[in-house]
């Protein structure tokens, strides 16, 4: 396998994982965080916060190994970083991603 492929790869996996992890602090921040402290459902939370945690550690686990075999700025590292801390964040850095991946097409 050829260089490009192996980028192109490890693109197609930070993109997954950058919405996985993305999806998970939303429903955490905006579905179980809610319910918790609205309705007295503390299971919404005691539930969703590992999922969301383990979401996080693969996220930077991913993040790390991707910054290591593609050449990124400092500014696309702190962009992915801090995407991680942010609604909706992940999905945006899915499509910055994106357009890394494939710059000749529009995404």
């Amino acid at each position: 396998m050829n260089t490009s492929q192996d980028e192109s790869n490890q693109l197609k996996r930070m993109r997954l994982i950058s919405s996985i992890e993305g999806a998970t602090l939303i429903l955490l921040v905006f579905v179980a965080v809610p319910m918790k402290h609205a309705f007295g459902i503390r299971h919404a939370t005691s539930l969703m916060g590992p999922v969301h945690g383990l979401a996080f550690v693969v996220y930077i686990w991913m993040l790390i190994q991707t910054v290591s075999v593609i050449q990124f700025t400092k500014l696309e590292v702190i962009r992915m970083v801090a995407a991680a801390f942010i609604p909706f964040g992940g999905f945006y850095n899915e499509r910055a991603l994106a357009k890394r991946q494939h710059p000749a097409r529009q995404i």
